[in-house]
């Protein structure tokens, strides 16, 4: 069973989860780690990508099988099939989450370049001038963080949430912001462009009231 937790836990899934939840965290995950997204002159980068990829598509193989067997064993004997099914859940979903807690941590002028932060809860906490560049921040919690005058060059920051975050002053050229949530955020004299270029992928991010690079409140 143990197996299958950790199987569960490549997936950033609770034990228990439905084999549409599988496939969707599949989906997510293989977008978030796809080689094609790191930059190709990262080679630690490109080869953490390929044993990552490796890894959530051995788990996949693993769930499915066992949500198929799963749901045969339900059919043919409902009595059993609750107690395996909630064995794992209270148990399993605490320690990861103890572990990722470092909100109101103070980080400043730390240098955490090529990290994986993802998941991480770095809610308020202190990473003014830190060296964040290339690092992986994929549903990161920023919120209310203070990340003034930081590096972000190439961060992957997909689906971060940013809100109410201190981004006066940072270098976010070549950061990854699609679909995080950037309201409230101050980007004042954040370096986003070259020239006329945006340099910084912000599809499907919510800019709403964030404060511009140039001083403007988003609508």
């Amino acid at each position: 069973m143990r197996e299958l937790e950790r199987y569960y836990r490549v997936l950033e899934l609770e034990p228990g989860a439905t084999l549409e939840e599988v496939n969707q965290a599949y989906k997510d995950l293989v977008f978030v780690w796809h080689p094609d997204r790191i930059p190709k002159d990262n080679l630690r980068l490109q080869k953490k990508a390929q044993e990552k990829l490796q890894a959530i598509n051995e788990a996949r193989e693993k769930l499915r099988s066992f949500n198929v067997k799963h749901q045969s064993i339900y059919h043919s004997s409902p009595v059993k099939q609750p107690v395996q099914h909630k064995k794992p859940s209270p148990s399993t979903s605490q320690p990861p989450k103890q572990s990722s807690d470092l909100s109101g941590k103070d980080f400043s002028r730390s240098n955490l370049s090529n990290k994986d932060l993802s998941g991480r809860n770095l809610s308020y906490a202190n990473l003014s001038g830190a060296d964040l560049s290339d690092t992986f921040m994929h549903k990161v919690n920023l919120r209310g963080a203070n990340l003034s005058e930081a590096n972000l060059f190439r961060a992957n920051l997909l689906l971060a949430d940013m809100r109410e975050a201190n981004l006066r002053s940072a270098n976010l050229i070549g950061a990854d912001l699609s679909g995080a949530d950037l309201r409230g955020a101050d980007l004042t004299g954040a370096r986003i462009r070259s020239g006329e270029r945006l340099l910084v992928k912000l599809i499907g991010a919510n800019l709403a009231g964030a404060i511009m690079p140039d001083g403007v409140i988003h609508g």
